[in-house]
């Protein structure tokens, strides 16, 4: 395996290594959560990531997105990291969609070609949507709770959604998914009550990212499970 991902080879292994370079991964949302998300499976050697997003960067995604930058504010998200992925791996095949995932954009996507779905879109419709085309498709998918309005990194879980506690966005979702007779879902999720309340939430650099790359190595961990014990 190339010297790039020789320390990664060193603790996951030749095998898992190989196989994530075959794996393709799509994150859907690439802000806070899925651009740290993103970052993370470059970094590990998945060979394959779609990134989905139809937003731009803009001044206040500064203080914690990490394709945010005073020279790439304004253009689209996903062109930007498309770019940072190639920077990080030549190698890497991106498929970058410049689109919201909502119900009428569903069909614009084939998720049986999915090895994974990382959940990072911000509205409870797109969720259930998502969650809905993987249960049918058959493809894990691992979703991210509110990260707005917090403060303690150290607050995140990963459990199912029927086992959360205190975020309200987990709430909601418990209660369409059980509607939709939807079983389980990974999810992951903050126990932190909100430090504020506010109609557009409130973030700092040190909690989404974190977030972010808590989903990136349960994606790594599941997926390279068959060759190890993590």
């Amino acid at each position: 395996m190339e010297e790039q991902f020789s320390r990664t080879e060193g603790l996951l292994g030749e095998e898992a290594v190989k196989h994530l370079h075959n794996c393709r991964v799509a994150v859907f949302g690439v802000g806070g959560v899925g651009g740290f998300t993103v970052e993370a499976l470059a970094r590990s050697g998945v060979g394959i990531i779609d990134i989905i997003d139809k937003d731009t960067v803009c001044e206040s995604n500064l203080n914690r997105q990490i394709i945010a930058l005073h020279s790439t504010i304004g253009q689209d998200k996903v062109d930007v990291l498309k770019q940072r992925i190639f920077d990080i791996n030549p190698n890497a095949i991106v498929y970058a969609h410049k689109c919201f995932f909502l119900p009428e954009t569903r069909n614009q996507f084939d998720f049986s070609q999915y090895d994974y779905v990382v959940d990072a879109v911000d509205t409870v419709t797109a969720k259930i949507e998502l969650v809905m085309a993987c249960k049918e498709a058959g493809v894990p998918i691992i979703s991210s709770m509110g990260a707005g309005n917090k403060l303690n990194p150290t607050a995140f879980e990963v459990a199912d959604i029927y086992k959360t506690s205190v975020c309200p966005l987990a709430r909601v979702m418990r209660r369409e998914l059980k509607k939709r007779d939807i079983k389980k879902l990974k999810v992951v999720y903050s126990k932190e009550e909100p430090v504020v309340r506010r109609e557009i939430p409130a973030s700092i650099a040190f909690v989404p990212s974190v977030a972010g790359l808590i989903i990136a190595g349960e994606v790594i961990k599941d997926l390279t499970s068959q060759f190890m014990q993590l």
